[in-house]
């Protein structure tokens, strides 16, 4: 079944918020492998001008991902979980995610197009605080491969 088409621009508001942990931030950093004392020792963090650990740049997935769920997983989309593979994921950053920050994420669907017979859907997701500073952008590319003739 081909993505509707007429989702493209629509945009879905923000959840609840994600409250950073520093426990969470240096959880991500250990299971990434990334032992930079910036995600781990707050005093690090401090000198280098951070109010507490700053996340490791991939961590946005971590706030992003159930935002963007709400859209791929929109019935009336017809994306096919089955068939579907990750094609691309990319973050912008205004400055870094940082211990304590209270983040909401808005997602849109910015496109959706058809090459070689699969589809393919682009979501960006606006990281922001709940005072509305942007932190963010995650921009992610999925395929959903098309059917076996």
């Amino acid at each position: 079944m081909a993505l509707n088409p007429d989702f493209i621009g629509r945009t879905y508001p923000a959840g609840p918020s994600y409250v950073v942990g520093r426990e969470k931030i240096r959880e991500f950093a250990r299971a990434i492998g990334d032992s930079n004392p910036v995600f781990h020792d707050p005093e690090v963090a401090q000198r280098l001008g951070y109010s507490d650990v700053i996340a490791p740049p991939t961590f946005a997935i971590v706030v992003s991902l159930e935002a963007a769920n709400a859209a791929l997983f929109d019935p009336d989309l017809g994306l096919d979980f089955a068939r579907v593979v990750h094609g691309e994921q990319t973050f912008s950053y205004a400055r870094p995610i940082c211990a304590g920050d209270e983040l909401v994420v808005t997602t849109v669907i910015e496109n959706i197009r058809t090459m070689a017979g699969n589809d393919m859907i682009t979501t960006k997701g606006t990281i922001t605080t709940v005072a509305g500073e942007l932190v963010a952008t995650a921009t992610s590319m999925l395929v959903s491969r098309g059917a076996d003739e």
